[in-house]
């Protein structure tokens, strides 16, 4: 369904969605836990400058299909025009059971997990007011929505900026800065494979713009400059800060340590100060959950409106919001909260997800070989997207290797989503066109 004009939004709205579904909590943990098998500082940012860079050329691949498959939807829609509609139902069915809706509990479990130390309130009931509250906001107009969504992604980035001149301005007894040669060896232990994986995954959120093709204003300018423009404002925010943290605390004070922006916080600014920030990082992920439930529904309805078993979740209200989309995911999400069954979906439905996001980026060959070549072209095809492939297929093996029961589980959701699409052929399909 196209947007009223009125309804739309225009790059940096878009662009706001790209950085709030980047930045989460994971820039905060990761170090601790990479730090365990690494020691070199220039390891460490080399960690970060490859998950910007293949999230870059992530988002110069999805640039170029958002705009020549302008339809919101993402990789349900890409991969159902590129390939087949049954592996675009795949994509859209492990969106819709577990892909954003565990991100959502995840993201307001951790909400809730800080505020619980400074208000009498359990993380569980924090997270499941912060979901319902968010989702209110976003069942009234694209206007409400991209208001309050600048809004909460600015705080993000103030906060971050603080953090990053306060720790290069402000004096450090010891840091961890370790500018030596020890990266040559870091780089062939297993806990570089294993760290890369994760700064991957806290990069995840890139191609969020994509999603929400229609509700852009002029995509054909717009998409490409908010996932290009969203991915490289969060890459070299999170470099910085990397080396904000490296400055302030050694790497004893770090290594292990989950609540690493609290550690340095109160290295700076005494216990007061590490609490004040803790407050404020459970804010910022207000923006997080928001982001998420802009751009989860409209996959929900984009399948709604190609097959009549879901139909009843494509009507949109008078502002064009997929309102029964919204609460079907905020209801999901909230059992995932009451059940805590988030972190293991998460575990199993990283590998199918993955799976996707590869296919789609493979799908440029595919719909260039079949539709030749005009319009936006992505930056360095066809290498950045050998290279992206390339890296995504060697996380795929990794994830196999390293975690095969869950990777299997991810396998089987597809099986029941194999059975789900065939309920939607027998009740009835229809696949909306449009030129490519």
């Amino acid at each position: 369904m196209q947007q009223a004009g009125g309804r739309k939004i225009g790059w940096i709205s878009a662009a706001a969605i790209v950085v709030a579904n980047m930045v989460g909590t994971g820039v905060f943990t990761s170090l601790g836990l990479q730090l365990q098998g690494l020691s070199s500082t220039w390891t460490i940012l080399l960690l970060w400058m490859i998950g910007g860079m293949v999230s870059l050329f992530g988002a110069f691949s999805y640039a170029e299909l958002g705009t020549k498959l302008p339809r919101s939807g993402g990789e349900y829609y890409f991969l159902s025009r590129i390939y087949h509609p049954f592996i675009g139902y795949l994509s859209g069915w492990v969106s819709l059971t577990v892909g954003f809706a565990a991100s959502v509990a995840l993201a307001a479990m951790a909400m809730g997990a800080y505020i619980e130390k400074f208000a009498p309130f359990s993380a569980q009931a924090v997270a499941t007011g912060a979901i319902v509250l968010i989702s209110m906001v976003h069942s009234v107009n694209i206007r409400q929505s991209s208001n309050f969504q600048n809004t909460f992604t600015a705080l993000k980035l103030l906060l971050i900026l603080f953090f990053i001149i306060a720790s290069f301005t402000l004096p450090a007894e010891s840091g961890a800065v370790e500018l030596s040669n020890a990266w040559h060896t870091d780089l062939s232990k297993p806990a570089f494979a294993v760290s890369l994986v994760y700064v991957i995954y806290a990069f995840s959120g890139w191609n969020a713009a994509a999603y929400i093709v229609e509700e852009i204003e002029d995509p054909a300018r717009n998409l490409p400059r908010a996932l290009i423009g969203g991915t490289l404002v969060v890459s070299l925010l999170y470099v910085l800060l990397q080396m904000a943290f490296l400055k302030q605390a050694t790497i004893p004070q770090l290594r292990g340590k989950i609540e690493v922006g609290q550690v340095v916080a109160e290295l700076m600014f005494g216990p007061a100060g590490g609490r004040l920030v803790s407050f404020f990082i459970a804010l910022f992920l207000i923006s997080s959950i928001s982001a998420m439930v802009w751009v989860g529904p409209r996959v929900v309805r984009a399948m709604a409106n190609d097959y009549s078993i879901w139909r009843f979740m494509a009507a949109d209200n008078r502002s064009g919001i997929p309102v029964k989309a919204v609460w079907l995911q905020a209801g999901i999400s909230i059992f995932m909260v009451a059940t805590s069954y988030f972190e293991q979906v998460l575990l199993y439905s990283g590998f199918v997800l993955q799976l996707f996001t590869t296919a789609a980026v493979a799908g440029i060959f595919v719909m260039r070989w079949k539709n030749g070549h005009s319009g936006y072209s992505s930056p360095g095809y066809p290498w950045v997207q050998l290279a992206f492939l390339g890296i995504s297929l060697w996380i795929l093996a990794f994830l196999l290797y390293d975690h095969p029961f869950e990777s299997l589980l991810g396998l089987a959701n597809l099986g029941l989503g194999a059975v789900s699409y065939w309920l939607s052929k027998e009740h009835g399909y229809q696949f909306e066109q449009d030129d490519a």
